[in-house]
């Protein structure tokens, strides 16, 4: 089932992320080790309309629709505009960028956010240029 939403360009990016998670167990358990948390991410596109995926790399080592697995909660929600993820996944901005500007929006253990950004990686060798 793809994670894409026709409305969230950007969210093809989710899927790259899951089946860079999947197609590998090896990859799957040391993202796992080095995550250690759930990623949630709140993305509004331009519309103004909002939707939630989370990357769970405290126990599955998958990535889902919602804001984070049935009765989990998020270690840490990253909050930004579909665009911005967009330009986050394909290397154009960081994150501490986008952060100090106030274009991210980091609620819960912002130390675990920074552990995000090899995992955004992933998106970047497993699909082509947003």
């Amino acid at each position: 089932m793809s994670l894409k939403n026709d409305s969230f360009p950007s969210s093809a990016a989710f899927d790259a992320i899951n089946n860079a998670l999947k197609s590998d167990d090896g990859e799957r358990k040391d993202a796992v080790k080095k995550g250690n948390a759930v990623f949630a991410f709140t993305l509004k596109n331009a519309s103004g309309e909002t939707e939630s995926w989370y990357i769970d790399l405290k126990d599955k080592g998958e990535v889902a629709k919602g804001g984070a697995p049935v009765g989990k909660k998020a270690d840490v929600t990253l909050s930004l505009s579909d665009e911005d993820f967009g330009k986050l996944v394909a290397g154009k901005t960081q994150a501490q960028r986008l952060f100090m500007s106030g274009k991210l929006k980091v609620k819960g253990d912002i130390m675990k956010a920074t552990k995000m950004e090899p995992i955004l990686k992933k998106a970047q060798t497993a699909q082509p240029k947003l």
